[in-house]
């Protein structure tokens, strides 16, 4: 006697055939073809044999595969980060608990990074990657361009704007005339001559029309125009606003100070100072104290901003020399 489907399974077959018939589909045909797929393995599904061969040094250094495999860590928590911004940017019916779900999850991915960077300041032997970081130019950190699309999904475009020139561009500057000015190009100049490193021209080469369009694109998308369009009560709340805090904090305060200490650690050798892999000007660039780079100001009291990162710097300095 055929034994008959339970009612669970027939529940799903009414409910795939609702959804491939008006499609004008076979439903048949396509469970046919389930019956020829092979089982999804772990090792398939995230294609492990794949990411687990992106390792590719070019000295024979031990130490060099660790400083590979964070910065591989740190870019996919970059995506992350950005996959949270998309869902923020494309909601058109944003609600409080939506917003601050994600903030949280963006502020958590980078309170991760943060609290791991460790391992690249404790967990690297100095001799070692004094020796290999030689091999790596003019690559830099300094390139990674999901950062910047972090920053540029933050706040207005203005408050990136190196601030010495925020004031002459005038409030119609283009995007183009913007990223032009970006903040980031003084940390990828030469000390001496103030020429731009091949570290800057390379990524300009690269990435410079990417930024412009993803400029554009979230223009009135990024995170600051999102809370600006939240009702008015919703704007108050003292946890989103703490929120909003957290990230600027992290992404402008935190986040540059852990490889300001980085490089303290393996490039500050009194009375020589070396310059970073990709020539970059590390001394002026990273400390927050200096770039007063901030996403909310409206958020800040008038001192806080005064004296932004500097108490995280001096701390980080007298650490340092414990």
């Amino acid at each position: 006697m055929e034994q008959a489907f339970k009612p669970e399974v027939l529940e799903q077959l009414k409910r795939l055939e609702e959804k491939y018939v008006p499609l004008g589909q076979d439903l048949a045909a396509y469970l046919e073809g389930l019956y020829y797929t092979e089982f999804v393995n772990y090792w398939d599904y995230i294609h492990l044999d794949t990411l687990l061969s992106l390792q590719n040094p070019r000295t024979n250094i031990p130490d060099e595969k660790i400083f590979i495999m964070y910065h591989q860590i740190t870019e996919l928590y970059f995506k992350l980060c950005l996959e949270e911004y998309r869902q923020i940017a494309d909601d058109k019916d944003m609600t409080l608990k939506t917003f601050m779900m994600r903030l949280k999850r963006i502020n958590r991915y980078f309170d991760n990074l943060i609290s791991s960077f460790d391992v690249m300041v404790d967990g690297m032997d100095p001799k070692q990657f004094l020796q290999f970081r030689m091999a790596l130019m003019p690559a830099s950190g300094f390139q990674s361009v999901q950062y910047r699309l972090i920053e540029i999904a933050s706040t207005d475009l203005r408050n990136l704007v190196d601030k010495a020139k925020r004031q002459a561009l005038g409030l119609q500057s283009t995007h183009e005339e913007m990223i032009g000015c970006i903040y980031w190009k003084e940390g990828a100049t030469e000390v001496a001559s103030g020429a731009k490193t091949l570290t800057l021209l390379r990524f300009e080469e690269k990435y410079t029309d990417q930024l412009i369009k993803f400029a554009k694109e979230y223009e009135h998308k990024n995170v600051w125009s999102v809370y600006k369009r939240l009702p008015k009560e919703d704007q108050e709340n003292p946890k989103l606003k703490q929120m909003l805090r957290d990230l600027d904090s992290n992404v402008n305060v935190n986040w540059p100070l852990m490889h300001y200490k980085s490089a303290v650690r393996y490039l500050q050798r009194d009375p020589e100072v070396l310059a970073a892999t990709g020539g970059t000007n590390w001394q002026k660039y990273l400390p927050p104290r200096f770039q007063k780079r901030v996403f909310y100001p409206e958020l800040w009291m008038i001192k806080e901003l005064e004296e932004w990162g500097k108490g995280w710097v001096e701390r980080v300095l007298n650490e340092d020399k414990v």
